[in-house]
C-alpha cells in the first residue's frame, strides 16, 4: 500500500444502510461446504424431527377415537406409542442440534483462523488507521455473531421449516379448504418480517460498533493501568466505559423492543387465522363429516403451527446481526495485504543508499524531504534530533514498513523493493525503544519466530553478551521462567537486554538500535554499550540516539532536522563546527 492511498477504517455507522445481503450470505454458506455430510445428518435429523410433530396429532386421533369406541385392544397401545414418538423424537433432535453445533463450531474455528492470519499479513497502515479494540473486537465478537447468520439460523430454519412444512401438509391432506384460510395472513406476516429485517440490520451494526469501542477502552486501560493509577485516571476511564456501554445497552434494547413487537404480531395474525379456522371447523356442516379424533387431530395439528411460526419470525434477528457482522469480517478479510514486489533473495553486505527519499504520510505530514544518505557496508551512522525530525521514519522506510513517496533506496545496489519482505527484514536485526515481549519462556522471547531452531548454547551466549544471562539464571526456572503478559514480572533494564540478546541471536549483516540503553541504569547501560559495540563491528549499524553521549564513536553522526541532513560528520568534526550538534551537545539535550 503506498502512502498515497488512504488507509480504511472501518465504519459501522454509514446512513446508507443495505438490505440483507445474499452475496454476503452466499459467502457465509460457502464456508459450510466441506461439511455437507454434517449438514446432512443435520437434515435427516431435523426432518424426523418434524415427522414426529405429525404424528402426535395422529396419535391424539389414535387416542381419542379408541376411547370414543372403547376399544381396549387399541388402548394397550398408548404408553408404548408415546414412548416409541419419543424416543424417536429424541433421535431427531440429537442428530440436528449435534451435527448443526458441530458445523457451527468449525465456522467459528476457520473465520477466526483466517481473521487472525489475515491480520499477520496486513500492512502498518492498517494499524495506525484503526485501533486495536476495534480490530480485537471483529476476532472476538463479530465471528461469533457470524455463526448466527449461517449456521444457528439454519438449524432454525431447517428444524422449523420442515416442521411448518409438514404440519401445513398434514392440514391440507385432512382439509384443504380449511388450511387455505391460514394462507390469508401470508402476506402481514411478509411484511413485518421485511421490516424488522431493515431495523435488525441497522442496530446490529451500532452495536458491532459500540462493541468495538468497548474493546477499546478495555485494551488502552489494562495496557496503562500505571499511567491510570498514578494520575488519578479512575473516574476518567469510568466514565469513558460507561458512556459506550450506555451506547452498547441502549443498541441492544432496541433490538429487544422490535423483537419483542414483531414476535407477537406474528403470533396475532396467526391467532386471529386459527380462530376462524375452528370457528368454521365447528359448524355443523364440518364437524358432522369427521370423527372426534380427526378433529382433535386437525386442531392440535394447527396449534402445534405456533411454535415454529414463532420460532422462524425470531430467526430473523439472529440472521440480520449474523449478515452485519459478516460484512464486517469480510471487509477485514478483503484489506489489501502488505504488499510484496520484491524478486530477489541476495545475501546482504549492508551498503545502503538513500537517494532523493520523501515521504508524505497519509495525513498529509511530511517525514521526509529529498532525504539522501550513503552508508558504507560495516559502518556506524548515528541518527540524532528532535522528536519528528524523522529518524523513525527512514528505519521504518528500510524495513519496508513504510513506503517511500518518491526516491529511491538501495542496498548493495539494490532496489529495496526488488528485494522480497522475508529476505530483507531476515537480514536486519532492531532494538527498539519500546521492547515488546511476549506471553512466555524467556529462551521463546529470545530465540523468536525464525529463530526458534537456535540451540540452547546460542541463546545463553546472545544472553552474555547483552548481559542477562545473570538474572535470568536468578529466575526460578531460568530460561524456562515464564515472563509474564509483556514481560511486565522484569523491571524496564531486563526487559530491554532481553531484546538485545534477541537482536545478537538474529547476528544480521544490518543492525538498528533505536535507543537501545534508554531504559537501563548507568551500570547496565556501560556493560551493554560494550557487548553493543563488539557486536557492531563489520555490520552495518544505524544508532537512534536520543542521549548524544551515547554515540560520541559512531563513524558518522547524522544530525536530521525538518525530514532532511542539516550536518554530518564524526563527533570531533561537528563539535568543531559548533553547529546543531555542538549546540545540543553542550547543553546536554536531551532530544
Amino acid at each position: 500500500m503506498s502512502q498515497s492511498e488512504e488507509p480504511k477504517t472501518f465504519d459501522a455507522t454509514s446512513q446508507d444502510l443495505p438490505i440483507p445481503k445474499i452475496k454476503t450470505l452466499l459467502r457465509l454458506l460457502s464456508y459450510l461446504k466441506p461439511y455437507w455430510w454434517a449438514l446432512l445428518l443435520t437434515v435427516v435429523g431435523f426432518a424426523i424431527n418434524a415427522a414426529t410433530e405429525i404424528w402426535i396429532a395422529k396419535l391424539l386421533q389414535y387416542i381419542t377415537d379408541a376411547i370414543n369406541q372403547n376399544d381396549r385392544s387399541k388402548q394397550a397401545w398408548f404408553p408404548a406409542l408415546i414412548i416409541m414418538l419419543f424416543f424417536v423424537r429424541g433421535v431427531g433432535s440429537f442428530l440436528g442440534n449435534y451435527f448443526s453445533a458441530l458445523v457451527s463450531r468449525n465456522l467459528v474455528y476457520e473465520l477466526r483462523v483466517q481473521v487472525f492470519n489475515k491480520l499477520l499479513r496486513l500492512p502498518s497502515s492498517f494499524y495506525l488507521a484503526n485501533p486495536a479494540g476495534t480490530i480485537s473486537s471483529k476476532l472476538i465478537f463479530d465471528v461469533e455473531q457470524v455463526t448466527a447468520a449461517s449456521t444457528d439460523s439454519m438449524k432454525t430454519l431447517l428444524r422449523d421449516g420442515l416442521t411448518v412444512v409438514a404440519l401445513i401438509g398434514f392440514l391440507l391432506y385432512t382439509n384443504w379448504r380449511l388450511t387455505l384460510i391460514l394462507f390469508l395472513v401470508l402476506p402481514p406476516i411478509l411484511w413485518l418480517v421485511n421490516f424488522a429485517s431493515k431495523r435488525y440490520l441497522k442496530l446490529s451494526k451500532g452495536i458491532q460498533e459500540t462493541m468495538g469501542g468497548v474493546s477499546h477502552i478495555t485494551n488502552e486501560v489494562i495496557s496503562g493501568y500505571q499511567v491510570v493509577k498514578n494520575y488519578g485516571g479512575q473516574a476518567y476511564e469510568s466514565q469513558r466505559f460507561d458512556a459506550v456501554s450506555k451506547k452498547n445497552l441502549r443498541q441492544g434494547m432496541k433490538v429487544v423492543v422490535t423483537n419483542s413487537i414483531n414476535t407477537p404480531a406474528v403470533q396475532l395474525l396467526m391467532a386471529m387465522a386459527m380462530s376462524v379456522v375452528v370457528w368454521l371447523a365447528l359448524r355443523p356442516s364440518v364437524i358432522d363429516s369427521i370423527t372426534a379424533g380427526e378433529f382433535i387431530s386437525y386442531i392440535a395439528a394447527a396449534g402445534l403451527l405456533s411454535k415454529p411460526v414463532r420460532s422462524l419470525t425470531d430467526v430473523n434477528q439472529k440472521l440480520q446481526r449474523g449478515i452485519a457482522a459478516g460484512e464486517s469480517i469480510f471487509a477485514l478479510l478483503d484489506e489489501p495485504e502488505e504488499n510484496d514486489t520484491g524478486t530477489q533473495s541476495p545475501s546482504l553486505s549492508g551498503d545502503i543508499k538513500l537517494d532523493n527519499v520523501s515521504l508524505v504520510y497519509p495525513d498529509k505530514t511530511v517525514a521526509l524531504t529529498d532525504f539522501n544518505l550513503d552508508v558504507r557496508a560495516g559502518e556506524t551512522v548515528a541518527l540524532v534530533g528532535r522528536s519528528g525530525a524523522g529518524k523513525s521514519s527512514l528505519v521504518n522506510l528500510l524495513t519496508r514498513t513504510l513506503s517511500t513517496t518518491s526516491g529511491q533506496i538501495t542496498i548493495d545496489g539494490v532496489p529495496i523493493e526488488d528485494i522480497t519482505l522475508e529476505s530483507l527484514r531476515a537480514q536486519i536485526a532492531m532494538v527498539n525503544q519500546q521492547v515488546v515481549l511476549f506471553n512466555t519462556t524467556v529462551f521463546n522471547n529470545i530465540a523468536y519466530g525464525s529463530l526458534a531452531n537456535k540451540s540452547q548454547a546460542e541463546v545463553e551466549a546472545a544472553a552474555k553478551d547483552a548481559f542477562a544471562h545473570e538474572f535470568i539464571m536468578q529466575m526460578p526456572n531460568g530460561y524456562q521462567s515464564h515472563i509474564g503478559a509483556e514481560g511486565l514480572q522484569l523491571s524496564g533494564g531486563q526487559r530491554q537486554r532481553l531484546s538485545i540478546a534477541r537482536a545478537l541471536l538474529k547476528d544480521a549483516p544490518i543492525l538498528i538500535l533505536d535507543e537501545a540503553t534508554s531504559a537501563l541504569d548507568n551500570e547496565s547501560e556501560f556493560y551493554i554499550q560494550k557487548a553493543l559495540d563488539n557486536v557492531m563491528q563489520d555490520r552495518t549499524t544505524l544508532v537512534i540516539a536520543h542521549r548524544l553521549t551515547t554515540i560520541e564513536s559512531a563513524d558518522r553522526i547524522a544530525v536530521l532536522d525538518a525530514g532532511q541532513i542539516v550536518e554530518i560528520g564524526t563527533h570531533a568534526e561537528l563539535m568543531e563546527k559548533k553547529g546543531y550538534y555542538a549546540q545540543m551537545y553542550a547543553r546536554d539535550f536531551d532530544i
